[in-house]
């Protein structure tokens, strides 16, 4: 057959179904080499690689819930650090002589039934509920997600024994465990509290762990990785739990909102914080027996109460949603 004259203007190229298609010269080398990116690395510059990380931080930066509720959080942890940026006043300093009156200038919260400026017990009630939170969500997080992803990954005899303590804590009624364990304890300070709440806490993360690593171990580059040679150590921190941590982390951003009204309900009940610590729930439980007479002295702690537990739990909605590759 007679070879045919090249025609720069014009190119031939398979279809990939046994045709041709008429392709224009610039097309027919775009087929042999893909333009460069400005690297020279032959990608554009839009074109990187994206992960589970990148694409959550991408959905929650355009939800709403998730920027309302980080910035009620920030605000919560910035007077939490620095309460004296909004509360000028003593927490503790009381008159007696202004019991239960309402609001002043200076004193928009009005005094409680001891006197006491609401504003800056309401103020300083933050610096408690959110060191609280934080401090029992990193124990349960921690003690629940290795106890969990060892039993997980290893399986066998461990992973029953852990299954069976796991439905002991879990029959135990939470607040009941509370006015039990706490009842015993004499000193103020809120490291026993926190200690109770990771006791009883720390099974659920504990499940919501195992599960992940169960799913995330009998996948492709698991196996490919053990066939490698990977060592244990290396399949769970390099491989297994970055992509098992989502779930722990968006149950436990949830439950941090859960630990907060925890703490406020065992100091209204008086086993946990004990005056003259500054709590929203011992605010609330001492403001309760004048609350027709003195509404103001109840309302305040409860309503920062409320907004606080609130926001942490629209937190953890945006990032579950944000993690979650179902609803993409």
């Amino acid at each position: 057959m007679p070879e045919q004259p090249y025609e720069p203007e014009r190119a031939m190229a398979g279809t990939g179904m046994g045709g041709q298609m008429d392709l224009a010269a610039s097309e027919a080398t775009s087929l042999e080499k893909p333009p460069a990116g400005p690297e020279g690395t032959g990608a554009g510059a839009g074109d990187k690689a994206r992960s589970l990380w990148s694409d959550a931080w991408h959905d929650l930066r355009r939800n709403p819930v998730f920027l309302v509720s980080a910035l009620v959080i920030c605000f919560l942890v910035v007077i939490s650090l620095w309460p004296s940026l909004i509360a000028s006043g003593n927490p503790l300093a009381c008159d007696l002589a202004k019991a239960q009156e309402g609001s002043q200038p200076g004193h928009p919260f009005g005094f409680n039934g001891q006197g006491c400026d609401v504003y800056t017990r309401t103020v300083y009630g933050a610096r408690t509920s959110v060191t609280v939170g934080v401090c029992a969500t990193l124990g349960v997080a921690v003690l629940g997600g290795v106890l969990g992803g060892l039993a997980g990954f290893f399986g066998g005899a461990w992973d029953g024994f852990l299954s069976r303590i796991t439905d002991v804590f879990f029959a135990i009624p939470v607040v009941l465990g509370g006015l039990v364990l706490l009842s015993v304890v004499t000193g103020n300070s809120l490291w026993p509290v926190v200690g109770f709440m990771v006791l009883l806490g720390w099974p659920q993360i504990s499940r919501i762990a195992r599960g992940s690593v169960i799913t995330a171990k009998h996948n492709d580059y698991v196996q490919a990785a053990r066939a490698l040679g990977a060592s244990h150590s290396r399949l769970l921190l390099r491989h297994i739990a970055p992509n098992a941590v989502a779930p722990v982390i968006v149950v436990a951003t949830i439950a941090l909102g859960t630990y907060i009204a925890l703490e406020a309900t065992l100091s209204y009940l008086g086993v946990g914080l004990k005056p003259p610590s500054v709590s929203w729930g011992i605010d609330i439980s001492a403001a309760s027996p004048y609350v027709r007479n003195a509404p103001h002295a109840l309302l305040w702690p409860s309503g920062a109460l409320a907004v606080t537990v609130l926001a942490f739990i629209m937190l953890g909605d945006a990032v579950r949603d944000a993690l979650d590759p179902k609803l993409r």
